[in-house]
């Protein structure tokens, strides 16, 4: 048997609410919030920006793990070259001052061949890999990105640069009380070779070309810094005078001396941190060129 409903029945029932039993306009949806007309929820917010210590911590701590054994041999080939740069030098220089600029010279040599070569190739490969892409979709600042990476490197410079200091002390006679201001030029060093390194790698628009520049930086941290500077001509002096490990081999030679002028030392330390800031903030500079390229 067929039982017939009245229309109004039909249409009361399709306007009233699941909840309340108020009646809506008919093809019209109910309010987004309660009935009482209070608006709906909020949407959630967003999550705070990464901060830069956090996210420079972070960075460091992965790049010191993927880059530990990759690059350990490498370090131990920047600490035989530098020895053997000392032992050749042996021969011609007997003592003095330039005793002390070559065994200055060749242990900041590790850090640039460690902070400047092979974080230029890093970051060239990084780049001409499609790697910054990667870096680009974490949420961390760029400054963190090049600081963790360079401070990662820089820290693979230690070992080797005591190794090469201590057993150059030993080689040519020299007074090892004072060899704690590496505790000063090692960090500084390697920041003002490690921005540089990066902004080479970043810069360069090939990776070979970016490989070829850490050679070259290199070539120069060990030419003009390994050689005492009394025996370079004066163009060349000039052109030392700009390469960025010059200073921390200046602090490092000084404290040598029976009596170091340590206003003077000071003086080299501080224009080698100078140098490490703008050097670092030009590397952060670059990555964020790369980056959105």
């Amino acid at each position: 048997m067929t039982s017939i409903v009245p229309a109004e029945a039909v249409s009361g029932h399709a306007g009233q609410t699941g909840r309340t039993g108020q009646r809506e306009p008919h093809g019209l949806p109910g309010p987004a919030g309660d009935d009482d007309g209070a608006p709906g929820p909020s949407p959630a917010p967003l999550a705070p920006r990464a901060r830069l210590f956090p996210s420079l911590a972070a960075v460091y701590r992965a790049q010191l793990s993927r880059a530990r054994v990759a690059r350990i041999p490498l370090l131990f080939v920047a600490t035989f070259q530098s020895i053997g740069i000392m032992v050749l030098m042996r021969g011609v220089v007997d003592g003095g001052s330039e005793a002390r600029a070559v065994v200055a010279g060749s242990s900041v040599l590790v850090v640039a061949f460690v902070a400047l070569n092979l974080l230029a190739q890093y970051f060239g490969q990084l780049r001409a890999g499609g790697g910054l892409d990667h870096y680009a979709t974490l949420p961390v600042p760029p400054a963190a990105v090049v600081l963790g990476a360079a401070g990662a490197y820089a820290s693979f410079t230690v070992p080797g640069t005591i190794v090469t200091a201590v057993t150059g002390s030993m080689l040519f006679g020299l007074p090892m009380t004072h060899l704690w201001v590496l505790v000063a030029v090692i960090p500084l060093s390697g920041a003002a070779l490690a921005g540089l390194g990066a902004a080479l790698g970043l810069l360069a628009p090939r990776q070979e070309l970016a490989t070829l520049l850490g050679q070259l930086g290199m070539s120069a941290a060990l030419l003009l810094g390994v050689l005492p500077a009394a025996r370079l001509p004066e163009p060349i002096g000039w052109a030392r005078d700009l390469l960025p490990s010059t200073y921390g081999v200046e602090a490092l030679s000084r404290s040598f001396d029976a009596h170091p002028d340590w206003a003077v030392v000071a003086l080299d330390l501080a224009v080698c941190a100078v140098v490490g800031v703008l050097s670092l903030a030009v590397a952060t500079w670059a990555y964020r060129r790369a980056a959105v390229r």
